[in-house]
């Protein structure tokens, strides 16, 4: 898995090193994240960013096996974003949601997300949804690659899980690329424009990277 290079990000890890170990060393942590990759920034989403958000969620392309449907306006999409962003100051933290961007441009590539379940049982699921002008480049792979080394090396998860629509094949490229197995099929539970779509889910564990 690619190494997070910024300076912020270990700046953080050793930040919080002092505290408790494990898991809960993030929970206390307020502020913003920011990893970077290579070619890419992810960067916790702001109410600055509802514009990008609500266009990419009014695509064709992203609503095929999206289960929110297309925004019927734009007051839809800031009250999704505000939620997200309300996240950002809970104690403690349950959920991270991240604007992908390019780091060359700043141009906004998507949104990708890591859902914490409960503490014990150290898990969480990703999901992501990419601009369709930066499909099939490798930005999904590298971004979600970055999200999983954030999740197994700063908040000591020990599984991550995924799910996504059987007849999406590109999102099942990406999963299997970085390392995640295919762990089962789940009958007609995406209510996808009025209709049932099986799933397939997905999980990477702590000790598959070793």
């Amino acid at each position: 898995m690619e190494e997070l290079s910024t300076i912020f990000q270990r700046a953080l890890v050793l930040s919080l090193a002092s505290s408790s170990t494990g898991w809960g060393r993030i929970f206390g942590y307020t502020g913003l994240m920011e990893l970077q990759t290579a070619r890419l920034s992810l960067q916790e989403v702001t109410l600055a960013d509802v514009a990008a958000i609500h266009q990419l969620h009014s695509l064709p392309e992203t609503d095929e096996f999206n289960t929110l449907g297309i925004p019927d306006r734009l007051e839809t999409t800031q009250r999704l974003v505000g939620e997200w962003v309300a996240h950002q100051n809970a104690t403690p933290r349950t959920s991270y949601t991240f604007v992908m961007r390019l780091r060359t441009t700043q141009a906004f590539g998507g949104l990708m997300a890591l859902n914490l379940g409960k503490v014990n049982f150290r898990s969480a699921e990703v999901w992501y949804k990419i601009h369709p002008t930066h499909w099939r480049q490798g930005y999904t792979t590298e971004a979600l690659t970055a999200l999983l080394d954030f999740g197994f090396s700063t908040l000591s998860l020990h599984r991550i899980e995924a799910g996504c629509a059987v007849e999406n094949s590109a999102s099942i490229r990406v999963l299997e690329k970085v390392g995640m197995q295919r762990e089962g099929r789940k009958r007609q539970i995406l209510p996808i424009r009025g209709e049932w779509v099986d799933n397939y889910f997905y999980a990477i564990l702590e000790t598959d990277r070793k």
